[in-house]
């Protein structure tokens, strides 16, 4: 079984920056594919960026230029760093991995974005 642990998440101003992490551990198998989505309340889980079985990596349209994913292999990790954020990227944060043919999702990590 697979567990994501997401951190880095907290209150920061408008124009601020933060980093998520979101370590992967349990697996005996490769993880391929690793992103970030958030959920603000009242409204669904959007993408925010994720790598491509292609190998690329891919953004929403709001963060494009401000946040940028990047992944450690040799840590199981990936990382959002995020930055000029605005009070719009309020959210919770979840990491999702695909491995062996599943899904696997973190429980989320709070950013605010708020002065």
């Amino acid at each position: 079984q697979v567990q994501l642990v997401e951190s880095g998440g907290g209150l920061v101003q408008p124009g601020g920056s933060l980093r998520l992490s979101c370590v992967a551990s349990g697996s005996n198998f490769r993880i391929s594919i690793m992103g970030w989505f958030r959920q603000a309340p009242g409204k669904q889980r959007d993408l925010v960026a994720t790598q491509t079985s292609s190998g690329s990596i891919i953004y929403a349209d709001s963060v494009k230029g401000r946040f940028t994913l990047s992944r450690d292999n040799a840590k199981n990790t990936v990382y959002l760093q995020m930055n000029n954020l605005k009070p719009e990227d309020t959210a919770v944060y979840y990491c999702r991995a695909f491995g062996s043919g599943n899904v696997y999702w973190g429980q989320g990590t709070q950013v605010t974005v708020s002065s």
